[in-house]
């Protein structure tokens, strides 16, 4: 019998005060008992509209109807059918916008806590050796290892190909290793999922920045039929103000890969971060987010959120925005700077913002901000972390002829939203869209295995 309950098994956490001093995980998972419960909660709907809102086609009832009775290595099973990292979707996936949207469930209460299941499931099954189809001789390389080329090779890899993914870092998992933080999303779990893609065949090269250590059209001459580039979206966007060059203005690529993939916040670490007492992070995403909270972490006394809209129009998660808030994180809403203040020594001592109001829509539906006149105000900081969106590197659109991009550095693709203006060249995730979620990236990369195959096999 389903569970009728009209709200989620509630998740624990660490408490607000035990997590500012640590970088352990905020949400604690679930116990098999709760596990089970809240699958219990799931109608098993005839239509299944929860599927439609998933980027990667989970069967999402299957998942849920097997957990439910404690079948958590079959639950698991199906998810990687289509999700090729389900314990990183579990985690920061933004389910209540997708799937848990269309949730019959959220009609009269809360709807299905399908990612609080899904993370239970990735950490407690006990997965077998996926199947995989007979080597066909063809190989493919990967640009980039985040979750659209982690994604696209395994698909590859299960049905045969030979896969090589190339990653600029040191370390494979892209934005899952330098942008989230370990609180959110520890950093064995994307090792883990690494070690899986390993497991199939596919072969990872490190150190490798594809358009400098080597070519797209090199590439191809040595031997690779096709060509997958999920190379994201890590050039950091600045707003133009004056100030800007100061000391203590970060990107927030900058900030989070120093702690995230460079281990700033460990001691045994020796890369350098300076702590400092008073930090403005300017943005509303989960990029933002993830940067004040780490400031937290690192022993500020004060951060401010200084976004230009209002809190309704916030990017970020709700999930992230309430525990920033717990945390101590100050949102200072329409608001906006204007200039960064420094010392004789270049060093940041304010920063200059103007009170906003929202006017008429713009293209993106969002109401427009306008500043207000005469409303300037300084805000006290010794740190402003820009989080205001990123693009694509041009390396690989300015190296690679027949490659068209946008005006953003974005790389143009057909209809199919991964098939680029070069032949045998297919590209998804953040090189695709521009800075975007998890999950959208590995549709792309889902889909765009199902192209080089059909390119490759002559469909």
């Amino acid at each position: 019998m389903p569970n009728m309950q009209n709200t989620k098994t509630p998740m624990t956490e660490q408490s607000p005060e035990e997590r500012r001093k640590n970088w352990e995980e905020v949400a604690c998972g679930y116990t098999e008992e709760e596990a089970k419960n809240e699958a219990q909660r799931c109608l098993n709907c005839k239509n299944s509209p929860c599927v439609s809102g998933c980027p990667v086609g989970v069967n999402i009832p299957g998942f849920l109807a097997l957990a439910a009775k404690g079948d958590f290595t079959g639950a698991y099973e199906v998810l990687k059918g289509t999700n090729a990292l389900p314990a990183v979707c579990g985690r920061v996936c933004p389910q209540e916008q997708q799937c848990e949207s269309k949730c019959v469930r959220g009609i009269k209460g809360e709807s299905v806590g399908i990612g609080r299941v899904e993370r239970f499931c990735a950490d407690h099954a006990t997965p077998t050796k996926p199947k995989t189809e007979m080597k066909n001789g063809k190989k493919v390389a990967v640009v980039g290892s985040g979750p659209s080329g982690l994604t696209c090779a395994a698909d590859l890899a299960k049905k045969g190909y030979e896969v090589t993914v190339f990653e600029a870092l040191h370390t494979a998992g892209g934005v899952l290793v330098y942008g989230i933080p370990e609180f959110r999303l520890p950093k064995s779990i994307v090792s883990g999922e690494v070690e899986a893609l390993k497991e199939l065949g596919v072969k990872i090269e490190t150190d490798v920045v594809v358009g400098r250590t080597e070519t797209v059209d090199e590439l191809f001459e040595e031997g690779y039929q096709a060509v997958f580039v999920g190379s994201g979206a890590g050039l950091p966007r600045f707003m133009g103000i004056p100030g800007e060059d100061g000391n203590g203005v970060y990107s927030a690529n900058e900030f989070l890969t120093r702690i995230n993939l460079m281990k700033a916040y460990r001691e045994d670490y020796a890369t350098p971060i300076r702590r400092h007492k008073r930090v403005a992070v300017v943005g509303g995403g989960n990029v933002a987010m993830d940067a004040a909270r780490c400031a937290v972490r690192l022993g500020a006394e004060k951060v401010y959120i200084v976004y230009r809209r209002g809190e309704e129009e916030l990017p970020a998660r709700r999930e992230e925005v309430h525990h920033a808030k717990e945390e101590g994180v100050e949102f200072r809403l329409l608001t906006n700077p204007v200039k960064i203040n420094t010392d004789e020594k270049g060093n940041v001592v304010s920063m200059t913002c103007v009170s906003m109001t929202l006017g008429e829509p713009d293209a993106s539906g969002r109401r427009r901000p306008v500043a207000l006149p005469g409303s300037e105000k300084d805000i006290e900081v010794d740190a402003v972390i820009i989080a205001v969106g990123t693009s694509p590197n041009p390396l690989i659109r300015t190296t690679t002829e027949g490659l068209d991009t946008d005006r953003h550095g974005c790389i143009v693709t057909k209809e199919d939203g991964v098939t680029t203006t070069r032949e045998g060249v297919f590209a998804g995730g953040d090189a695709v869209t521009g800075a975007a979620t998890v999950i959208l990236a590995m549709g792309a990369g889902r889909t765009a295995a199902e192209k080089i195959d059909a390119y490759l096999s002559g469909k």
